[in-house]
């Protein structure tokens, strides 16, 4: 990890010092979010339909309220939560207004107490500061929310803002550095937030500043991957046996469709109206949501899951119909499965079966905030993940070792 000192007394080139912006792209049609409309904007008239008064007027409402809770700038969250920690869950739930997402998370995450400790830090991982990863990051930051208007530039102010970020924390902690599929959290973040803020959010993530530290995902031999994909193989055998055992049958194994689900808190290839609202529940409640939300999917589909043969059912699980994305249905049908319990026995079951206990010893549950630590000398594999070839028998199941460099580039082709 940087600690402040380290950095070298001369002022390093800024990602803008090695490239010159691109053109600009042409104006095109954008959604509410800033992304590019896949088709044609609705009418005036047809707008007025989908919006009607009673629904804004709502919603002002909901805003008058979270702007009470919260006060001017946050003043007021600690308090609030303090007092009625479940109306602001269940406010939570039903989704932050979008003007003050960004500083909520902030809030819910204790990024901004991180900034406001240590000030002038980001600045100085950014300017004086080199990384081993910049050239990696170079190379995939274009491959980072492309359809977005704040990142289409190619070397302009979204992707510099992203490129910092991104080498700011792989500075910050060595251990980890960079790794592709990072992109998409940073991103994300800052979407709603300043540089500085969307880096010390991506601190309090992987650090645990709340929550389960995350660091484990990105790792050598991601092995915070591989007790996620556990968890979920067993609690979809409990939860859904039919479907675990049609998956068992057809050679499914969660590495082939959940593991983006887990290194993207289901950022990179979801609608983003349901992207940024399991975001909100994830931020205050821990990564339990993404099991929830993984299994409601698989629930919601299960009828026509457990008819398909390998090939379609691999495409199914990795192209859910829009009906089944509406945040809306999802959601609530996510918050009604219980995990939580469940998750801490598996995890203890993994750690007696795995032979790489000692990365994941210290992350202990959701109140955690020690993080877990890499071990020199572990082979940079990835035990579990398995691979399909076809032979004249039918279908054998093969385990390799999977570099992750390769295992992640086979996810976010």
């Amino acid at each position: 990890m940087w600690k402040e000192g380290d950095h070298n007394v001369e002022r390093r080139e800024s990602y803008s010092g090695y490239f010159e912006p691109g053109p600009l792209p042409p104006p095109t049609p954008v959604d509410r979010y800033g992304f590019i409309r896949s088709q044609p904007p609705s009418p005036p008239a047809e707008i007025a339909r989908c919006r009607p008064f009673p629904e804004r007027d709502r919603d002002e409402e909901r805003l008058r309220k979270w702007r009470k809770m919260i006060g001017v700038g946050g003043a007021d969250w600690k308090q609030y939560v303090m007092r009625k920690p479940q109306v602001v869950k269940r406010r939570i739930r039903k989704g932050i207004p979008d003007c003050l997402r960004g500083l909520v998370w902030q809030l819910i995450s204790g990024s901004r107490d991180l900034l406001l400790m240590n000030e002038g830090v980001y600045e100085k991982l950014v300017l004086y500061e080199t990384s081993a990863s910049e050239l990696d990051i170079i190379r995939d930051i274009s491959r980072t929310f492309p359809s977005h208007v704040f990142f289409q530039q190619r070397h302009g102010p979204g992707q510099r803002s992203l490129y910092n970020v991104l080498k700011a924390y792989s500075v910050y902690d060595r251990d980890v550095g960079y790794v592709q599929g990072m992109g998409f959290l940073a991103g994300l973040l800052l979407l709603y937030m300043s540089e500085e803020d969307a880096f010390w959010l991506l601190v309090a993530l992987l650090k645990g500043t709340v929550h389960t530290p995350l660091e484990g995902l990105y790792l050598v031999g991601l092995p915070l991957v591989q007790q996620y994909l556990f968890q979920f193989e067993r609690l979809v055998k409990e939860q859904l046996p039919r479907l675990g055992t049609h998956f068992e049958q057809e050679l499914i194994n969660p590495s082939m469709y959940a593991s983006q689900w887990f290194f993207t808190v289901f950022s990179y290839s979801f609608p983003f109206p349901l992207a940024v609202r399991i975001w909100d529940v994830f931020l205050a409640e821990g990564v339990k949501v993404i099991f929830r939300v993984g299994l409601a999917l698989l629930r919601y589909c299960h009828d026509d899951l457990v008819k398909l043969p390998f090939e379609k059912l691999v495409h199914a699980l990795r192209n859910f119909s829009e009906n089944v994305l509406n945040p809306d249905i999802l959601l609530p049908m996510a918050y009604s499965i219980k995990v939580s319990r469940r998750l801490e026995e598996l995890r203890q079951d993994y750690l007696k079966t795995t032979n790489l206990p000692h990365q994941l010893q210290n992350v202990k549950s959701d109140k955690s905030t020690q993080p877990a630590r890499k071990k020199k000398g572990i082979p940079l594999r990835v035990e579990g993940l398995l691979s399909f070839r076809q032979v004249n028998r039918g279908r054998r199941l093969t385990r390799l070792n999977v570099r992750p460099k390769k295992f992640l580039h086979a996810i976010f082709r």
